[in-house]
């Protein structure tokens, strides 16, 4: 509900800037990924069926963890939260990217960029810091098991997700605010598919020296507090791991936070490339491609690791099915 009242929030002091703003750029044109008709019709195609699976996928994965009992588990509660913002993340850029690879006009309101931009950072910094509170979920599972119902319990993992949500909405709004000192008069073609601050910061006539530096100043602590919580836990995982003598059980704890590691480091390892370089550095074809992968791509693919490789999920999944074919067989008889 907090996380609610905050977007509204920001969506009013969105249009109210909107209005103040002291530019002579009413839209923007979105100039896409190619030129080319026949790899635009190619490219629809396929982001079309990513995103359905990445509907598909992560809708199906909440609804498994709220339907089944025996996930109603801190872990899978953070997972459905991460299903949440993926499903969000995926709808706020891939529709409007596939609108523009169909039609010639590729035209986005002031107000409109500006509020995709915002969910864009809201949700991205928020899935930061849920991929931290992930990270402790597993430390405490793996270095203090026998602690863990008492350390994860309902109000903290309820903390943290708020906490979550609470620093994505302050590090979106101080983007927000920054872009909002900038002033656009001459062009008004954003050389990227979704408006993206580096693109919009190019088209600035106004110097843009201190609106770079505070956004890096917030990026940078977003992604090292993240990234150092998630490293302290993770060194402290692989100590206890060591430490156990059995192979089995070496395997066993690995793979409690092997699909966790794998989507920590898919999702940072974009992040970091494209964003915390310097603004000069920003390549159109390099960093146009990695933005693909970071906000159509792995939507998709963090269902499919956190599901194929946890039996927990698939017997979850099996155990709804079969409770749903015995609902409707007593409702026949």
């Amino acid at each position: 509900m907090l996380s609610i009242n905050l977007i509204f929030y920001s969506l009013e002091k969105l249009h109210t800037m909107s209005r103040s703003n002291n530019t002579n750029v009413s839209d923007f044109i979105l100039m896409g990924l190619t030129d080319s008709e026949e790899i635009r019709l190619v490219l629809f195609t396929l982001f079309l069926l990513i995103y359905l699976v990445t509907l598909l996928g992560n809708t199906g994965m909440i609804l498994i963890i709220r339907l089944d009992l025996q996930l109603h588990t801190s872990m899978y509660f953070f997972l459905s939260h991460l299903s949440f913002l993926d499903l969000s993340y995926s709808t706020v850029i891939t529709p409007k990217t596939l609108e523009n690879l169909l039609t010639s006009t590729k035209d986005i309101s002031f107000v409109g960029c500006f509020t995709q931009l915002y969910f864009f950072v809201f949700l991205g910094a928020t899935e930061c810091f849920l991929l931290s509170s992930m990270a402790y979920d597993r430390y405490v599972a793996i270095c203090n098991p026998l602690r863990y119902p008492v350390v994860m319990s309902t109000i903290l993992c309820g903390s943290l997700i708020t906490a979550s949500y609470v620093i994505g909405f302050i590090d979106s709004f101080v983007n927000i605010l920054c872009m909002n000192t900038l002033h656009f008069c001459d062009s008004n073609v954003i050389h990227h598919f979704f408006c993206d601050i580096p693109p919009i910061l190019a088209l600035s006539c106004t110097d843009t020296h201190d609106t770079e530096s505070m956004i890096f100043i917030f990026a940078g602590s977003t992604l090292m507090v993240s990234l150092i919580t998630i490293s302290v836990s993770y060194a402290s995982i692989l100590s206890t791991i060591l430490k156990i003598n059995s192979t089995s059980g070496k395997r066993k704890a690995f793979s409690t936070c092997a699909s966790h590691l794998l989507g920590v480091t898919i999702f940072y390892g974009t992040m970091i490339f494209t964003y915390l370089k310097p603004g000069k550095s920003y390549s159109l074809g390099k960093d146009q491609v990695t933005s693909v992968f970071y906000t159509i791509v792995i939507p998709m693919l963090n269902p499919l690791i956190y599901s194929l490789r946890n039996k927990e999920v698939k017997n979850a999944l099996i155990r709804v099915i079969q409770k749903r074919e015995s609902t409707r067989h007593v409702r026949r008889q």
